[in-house]
């Protein structure tokens, strides 16, 4: 992207005692994307994030929202980030909208107009005077990104927003927030265990391991397809693939190649010519569990991806 980033994590290291936790971490957030994050358990997410919004202090780097510094200027850039940390806390006994206008009074200038918009943007405008006891789950984390929402950030973060939600309620919650990137330009930051989830909610994924960042990869370049090609005798037809300059991995009972759709015909002839017998062609995407558990080592320590 030619614009300037709206968030940029920029040569973010800690070191805790005699241990290096996070290191030399640089990444752009910008707005109107979603980006997940992910890595293993211990591998410095929650730290990172605990950096992000100026709750621990790097031992080197900085933290720019907005072109400010998070450890110089801290009530400067943090007026312009909303959170949510697994499943929000509220007052139970009070009704959805006198909360959000309890947590209105912590920011200057939010109008009673201002809790109507994000009550009707996260849809809630039925439930809203209600109690907040008696919402299900998944009401009371919309009723968190409506908080979250009201003093209209630029940037959003949001550690494990979906935990416990049943599968309709993290689909909603998906929409929700692919609808607020998208309608009012702020740059999302997801961290979860979820990987499914990450996959059909953002728009690029960043992957750290041990402390290191390892990838940054776009969906769209996740899920590019290959080809499988399930086809006998299985010596003939690798010898005929890689003689076409196909690259082919075997796969299963047949093959997997790396090329466009466009392509696949002309490698079907060239098979059809060689007189072998065709069972299958379709397209194969590994999921982003199995590419997250090759990029991550499986869980042991992966190396950094260097350009």
């Amino acid at each position: 992207m030619s614009e300037q980033a709206l968030v940029q994590i920029k040569n973010l290291s800690k070191t805790i005692g005699k241990k290096k936790i996070i290191k030399n971490l640089n990444l752009d957030l910008h707005k109107g994307q979603i980006t997940g994050f992910l890595g293993p358990n211990g591998a410095g997410k929650t730290t990172t994030i605990r950096m992000m919004v100026g709750l621990m202090k790097p031992t080197e780097g900085d933290v720019l929202i907005d072109g400010q510094s998070v450890k110089h200027h801290f009530e400067e850039s943090i007026e312009k980030v909303g959170v949510i940390v697994e499943n929000p806390e509220m007052y139970k006994y009070m009704s959805g909208y006198k909360n959000l206008l309890h947590f209105s009074r912590m920011h200057k200038g939010i109008s009673k107009e201002r809790i109507d918009e994000v009550v009707k943007q996260v849809g809630m405008q039925k439930r809203i005077k209600e109690k907040v006891g008696s919402y299900s789950l998944g009401m009371r984390q919309r009723l968190g990104l409506a908080q979250a929402l009201l003093h209209d950030p630029k940037f959003l973060i949001l550690d494990e927003p979906t935990n416990g939600l049943d599968p309709s309620g993290i689909r909603e919650f998906r929409i929700y927030l692919q609808k607020i990137a998208q309608e009012n330009d702020v740059a999302i930051f997801v961290s979860s265990h979820l990987l499914s989830e990450i996959e059909l909610l953002c728009d690029r994924i960043a992957i750290i391991q041990n402390g290191e960042l390892i990838d940054i990869k776009s969906v769209n370049e996740l899920q590019q397809s290959r080809y499988y090609i399930q086809a006998e005798p299985l010596e003939i037809v690798g010898e005929v693939l890689t003689g076409a300059g196909f690259p082919a991995v075997l796969h299963d009972k047949g093959y997997l190649i790396d090329s466009g759709a466009e392509h696949i015909p002309g490698a079907i002839n060239l098979l059809v010519g060689a007189d072998v017998r065709i069972f299958a062609v379709q397209p194969y995407r590994e999921t982003l569990e199995s590419q997250f558990l090759e990029m991550t080592g499986g869980g042991e320590i992966a190396q950094a991806h260097t350009e």
